[in-house]
């Protein structure tokens, strides 16, 4: 990355920055922010977040925007790139930034985190969750203005601060919660808490982790108590089939598990200090978590190793998020192999593990038509308390770097969102959107070339079958039938058993491999004795990659990064939300 300049420009905050693909904007009209424009005093409050929902409203903007600033919580129309510009600059207030649609103030709590659910979302009605920092859950409807429900309401389930709360994928029911106490509970919103603290019992338990039922007469939340790591527990992130979870703890652990089968598929230690935050790649293969090292790391689901980090910020990352409408595709020359089709595609399949997977199905009928093989280059941001943007560039000699690269091209392309195919921004299911050429050739990466003498003895670990059709393991199915029941027939199956198997046969953990994950996570708590272990690797033996971007975008910690359709969301602790407009998306400028 190059040095911006003097001191003076190091410091002076971006209002646009450039890519590969053009230039991002700054919308000053679309900052949203309190109604009031007062800075926000941010110390000692809980971090700024952003929650996003469509309500197909049929008026061609349905999107709505949710965040909270100490203890206010906003509920308003979002209009982003799409908002009609204003007459003058200093009219930067319209009605619908000034007005919002819901407003709650709370006292002797403040609201820490918040989801929608997509699921049931309509013009008439919307069920947003809401974390507090006293331990309570309340499900509320911002639209009718309405008061739903409050779990952990006598605070007997967890006193701690809810530190993530979401929705269990393809449920419009049951949801998951996060605390500081290192627990995380499963809820359904049909039933209550109870009036007394609940009772448990053991359901399942591995390395570092335990997983409880609640014991009771009837059916009462929460369903599940996972007990994981040491230390809080700081953000979880579902798989984007919904089959498997990626949670992130203070003791620098990321562990991903099974969630229906509750157990774990592998684990990574960070470099030092707690992890802050996770994310998982499009297509389910890849997850990148970021905290108190400055770094991101990548993790491969598949192979259960660490296949890259990332060095660009100067203090803790806050927030990583993958770009799921940037991506890059790389095609073969045929004329610069000499070897049959047949050869080729063998080594591709050996080195590259069939990169073209059910997310990027386009791509995998050209290569079969073709017999030009396409992988795809992921996009991921991050943004951290050193106020700074990262946007970084997963590229094919990271994934694949036993691939020659005199055989591939580089060509940078943005998902087409007028595609059949295309998403929701806030949906990462596998239908990704299409792909639109362009001809520009690009170079390859900012990757630094460190040797990856980890790769072979990685591959050991995911020797298993197959993961089966989401039925609960025999060992613990008597234990689990409730919730087996409730989890799985309540929840709405967005894959086909054979797309399932795809995506996952190579990553489930059995009882022959899990002996060696085992060992590994045995040494966790001698941080001396992981340096230098699958679990965490050396600084020299992966991949170290430098950011295609790196700006200063804000005065206070940045807290929020969100991929959307035309534009990028940020937030920082001064309570201010912004939008940047993708390149080509602005109609017009002041």
């Amino acid at each position: 990355m190059a040095a911006e300049g003097g001191g003076k420009e190091m410091n002076e905050i971006k209002t646009q920055f450039t890519t590969r693909e053009g230039v991002y904007k700054l919308l000053t009209h679309s900052e949203y922010s309190r109604p009031n424009r007062v800075p926000f005093n941010s110390q000692g409050s809980n971090p700024v977040k952003v929650s996003f929902v469509n309500v197909n409203d049929q008026s061609g903007n349905g999107d709505r925007i949710c965040f909270n600033v100490g203890r206010e919580l906003y509920f308003y129309i979002y209009k982003g790139v799409r908002k009609v510009l204003l007459p003058s600059p200093r009219s930067r207030l319209a009605a619908d930034l000034s007005k919002p649609i819901d407003k709650r103030i709370y006292k002797g709590t403040q609201p820490t985190c918040h989801d929608f659910n997509h699921l049931t979302a309509t013009a008439e009605s919307v069920s947003l969750l809401v974390g507090f920092s006293a331990g309570q859950v309340q499900l509320i409807d911002p639209i009718k203005k309405e008061t739903s429900k409050l779990f952990n309401e006598e605070r007997l389930i967890d006193k701690s601060r809810v530190t993530c709360v979401k929705w269990v994928p393809g449920s419009e029911s049951l949801f998951l919660v996060s605390h500081a106490s290192g627990n995380m509970y499963l809820y359904n919103v049909e039933h209550t808490c109870g009036t007394t603290a609940p009772h448990y019992q053991l359901l399942k338990q591995g390395e570092n982790y335990s997983v409880h039922t609640c014991k009771s007469k009837s059916t009462r939340n929460p369903l599940l108590k996972w007990t994981v790591g040491e230390g809080a527990l700081h953000e979880f992130a579902f798989s984007p089939d919904g089959k498997f979870l990626a949670c992130v703890s203070q003791d620098g652990f990321l562990r991903v598990f099974n969630f229906d089968a509750v157990e774990l598929h592998g684990t990574m230690k960070s470099y030092f200090g707690g992890l802050l935050c996770v994310c998982w790649s499009p297509d389910g293969k890849y997850i990148v978590a970021g905290g108190e090292d400055d770094l991101v790391t990548v993790w491969s689901f598949l192979d259960c190793r660490v296949i890259a980090r990332g060095h660009g910020h100067k203090s803790w990352v806050s927030v990583v998020a993958f770009d799921h409408y940037t991506t890059s595709v790389e095609e073969s020359d045929p004329m610069e192999f000499s070897g049959s089709d047949e050869d080729f595609q063998d080594q591709m399949i050996h080195f590259g593990r069939d990169r073209a997977n059910s997310t990027q199905s386009r791509l995998s009928k050209r290569n079969s038509t073709d017999s030009r093989p396409v992988s795809v280059t992921y996009r991921f941001g991050s943004v951290g308390q050193d106020t700074q943007l990262c946007l970084w560039d997963l590229t094919e000699d990271i994934l694949f770097p036993h691939l020659p690269l005199s055989r591939t091209r580089t060509h940078t392309n943005v998902m087409n969102a007028t595609s059949p195919n295309a998403t929701n921004g806030n949906d990462s299911g596998a239908n990704t959107p299409g792909i639109n050429s362009l001809s520009t050739a690009l170079p390859r990466s900012n990757s630094l070339p460190h040797s990856a003498s980890t790769t072979a003895t990685a591959n050991s670990t995911n020797k298993a079958g197959g993961i089966g059709s989401g039925i609960m393991d025999t060992a613990i199915a008597t234990g689990v039938s409730k919730f087996a029941t409730l989890s799985l027939h309540d929840r709405k199956e967005r894959h086909h058993e054979k797309d399932h198997k795809r995506n996952h046969s190579m990553g489930h953990i059995n009882s022959k491999s899990s002996d060696k994950l085992n060992l590994l996570t045995k040494t966790k708590t001698d941080p001396a004795k992981t340096l230098g272990t699958l679990l965490c690797p050396r600084m020299e033996d992966v991949p170290l990659l430098e950011p295609l971007i790196c700006k200063k975008i804000a005065h206070e910690r940045l807290t929020v990064l969100i991929f959307l359709e035309d534009c990028l969301v940020t937030a920082c602790q001064e309570g201010f939300i912004c939008t940047w407009a993708r390149p080509g998306k602005v109609v017009s400028s002041f």
